[in-house]
């Protein structure tokens, strides 16, 4: 067993529990931060992509909305580097309520979010493909903003102030005594060894898991209510400006700009189960119609990958337990000293990506109020480690790269611009990580092959380079292109059908991948549990030839989700 000593344990690591992990590090605590997968694995990595301006909640949240402005204008400073100033577009269609322009207005002035009104003309100048019937136009400061670049470089941040985060790393137990906080006991799932961590505070930043966490620490569960939604990738850039229904917040409403795709999102559905979450079939026609509402031939594109998140929401007494989509998106902090009689643990709940570093602020800030101690919070005045000051991200910023190291380093991953040095370099500081992990970090398999080229390559050189063997790479690559399946199967129809029968021909007919030997048992994603509902993750089990067989009679079914005249 290892055994550890810090003054503070954050469990969850999201985008709110990095940023404590960063506040607590920074405020002279030692901290150390553990979840049971990889950094922003779960709700933080599984979302639309969207910096909110405040626009979405000028209206229905205006808390909420002044919260996201304010931090909107941070994070673009601090981590210039995970922010695309995109810009974003609130517009009026035909379908829409004409007067909810002007309630619209009236509510971006009481919450000091930058609105403009523009005509359509200027609107549909700037992105051509809008629906030209459109009434009215409103510019906002939204933005897009890449989870998993903003979760790394704040724990890098946390770092150098002294803070660790432990990934794969699994709680089992939240010990206490005499009604005091004394650690917390975790499992090593790399490894298998049992960690004991002693430390006198607690802070529960777990999503949509932290009633789990509660549980563990012998307490009621935290009314955190699930709250699923589906998210869908077009395979290009179909607009340059993040899209908004102006609109009461709805489902399928917004239309994001993100790396080289637009992602439609998304649904919200109360689930029991924030580690299985379903991409029915309805919802994605629902998400299909939606984007066709705004941009006409949005059917026309490709789709590429469907996943979807669970809203940490806390229980709303003002709507129904079943109302998610209604639910307010503020934060909430529960101390459990008050509610439980617990010293040294509290809960964070509700919030966006947008405001996580405000969460984290507000959550240590009641961890010192218990402590009777007080620091101040210097978290939005310090620009993360690795970011250029004032250079925000740019679709292009791997281009000019691989134009000056085209000669010395090939392209691994075409579509993402990843070449073999970047692998490497990566792979050999994390020689445990799976490629999935590796993914994250790098895009790798995220174009619209969706790793059908470029993931044997990468089993390949990391065998190559010795940092594994052959049959964990092989174990690695099945493991890798079934989480890839998850999310291709709901859309599985058009040039998608194309692309993974040419993906099983290279995988399976060429490379044999069913019998290359593997291990018997290979790591997997403890939070990737989405799926249809209709049918297991199957990749590699059943290559698409012989699923077209085994599924015949159900071929009607998986087509459903699409319209009468493209099931032909």
């Amino acid at each position: 067993m290892r055994k550890l000593t810090t003054d503070v344990v954050v469990i969850g690591g999201g985008s709110t529990g990095i940023g404590v992990l960063r506040d607590c590090a920074m405020r002279g605590y030692r901290t150390i931060l553990v979840d049971r997968a990889d950094l922003a694995q779960g709700t933080s990595g599984r979302f639309h992509g969207l910096l909110h301006s405040g626009g979405r909640y000028v209206v229905s949240d205006p808390e909420s909305a002044r919260e996201c402005a304010q931090e909107n204008a941070i994070l673009t400073r601090i981590q210039p580097d995970a922010v695309e100033c995109t810009g974003g577009l609130f517009v009026v269609t035909e379908q829409d309520d004409p007067e909810f322009g002007d309630k619209f207005l009236a509510g971006a002035g009481a919450t000091q979010v930058p609105v403009e009104e523009i005509s359509v003309s200027r609107a549909l100048a700037r992105e051509p493909r809008l629906n030209p019937s459109i009434t009215r136009a409103f510019l906002v400061q939204d933005g897009t903003v890449d989870g998993w670049q903003l979760a790394w470089t704040a724990t890098q941040s946390a770092v150098q102030y002294g803070g660790q985060a432990l990934t794969y790393h699994k709680v089992n137990q939240v010990h206490h005594a005499n009604g005091a906080v004394t650690g917390v006991s975790c499992t090593d799932l790399k490894t298998g060894e049992e960690v004991q961590i002693e430390c006198s505070f607690v802070l529960n930043c777990a999503g949509p898991w932290a009633g789990q966490i509660t549980h563990m620490a012998g307490l009621p569960p935290v009314a955190v209510v699930p709250g699923r939604g589906i998210m869908i990738a077009m395979s290009h850039r179909i607009v340059n400006t993040v899209i908004n229904r102006c609109i009461y917040p709805a489902d399928g409403d917004i239309l994001v700009p993100v790396h080289t795709v637009c992602i439609i999102g998304t649904t919200d559905v109360k689930v029991a189960d924030p580690d299985h979450l379903e991409i029915p079939r309805e919802e994605v026609q629902q998400m299909l119609d939606s984007g066709e509402e705004l941009i006409p031939g949005f059917r026309q594109a490709r789709a590429l990958h469907a996943w979807a998140g669970a809203r940490p929401l806390i229980q709303d007494d003002r709507v129904a337990a079943s109302d998610t989509r209604h639910m307010s998106r503020g934060m909430a902090v529960i101390d459990h000293l008050e509610r439980d009689n617990l010293k040294g643990l509290i809960t964070i709940g509700g919030g966006k990506l947008t405001t996580y570093r405000l969460m984290a602020e507000h959550i240590v800030n009641a961890m010192e109020e218990q402590l009777e101690t007080s620091h101040p919070c210097r978290t939005a005045e310090e620009i993360c480690p690795g970011n250029e000051p004032g250079h925000n991200y740019m679709i292009t910023h791997r281009l000019k790269d691989r134009e000056a190291d085209r000669m010395t380093s090939p392209i691994i991953c075409e579509c993402e611009l990843m070449n073999r040095e970047m692998f490497t370099t990566l792979l050999k500081e994390h020689p445990h990580a799976s490629f999935d992990d590796l993914r994250r970090q790098l895009r790798v398999g995220m174009g619209p092959c969706q790793g059908g080229f470029c993931s044997s390559r990468v089993a390949g050189i990391a065998h190559e380079e010795g940092v594994i063997d052959a049959a964990r790479a092989t174990g690695l690559l099945k493991l890798f292109l079934e989480h890839r399946w998850i999310g291709v199967w709901p859309i599985l129809h058009g040039d998608q059908v194309r692309q993974v029968a040419l993906d099983d021909w290279m995988l399976h007919g060429t490379l044999d991948i069913s019998h290359v030997p593997s291990p018997a048992q290979v790591e997997t994603d403890p939070v990737d549990g989405s799926h249809t509902g209709d049918d297991p993750p199957a990749a590699i089990r059943k290559p698409v030839s012989t699923m077209t067989a085994s599924h015949a009679a159900t071929g009607q079914q998986r087509r459903s989700a699409l319209r009468p005249e493209e099931t032909r």
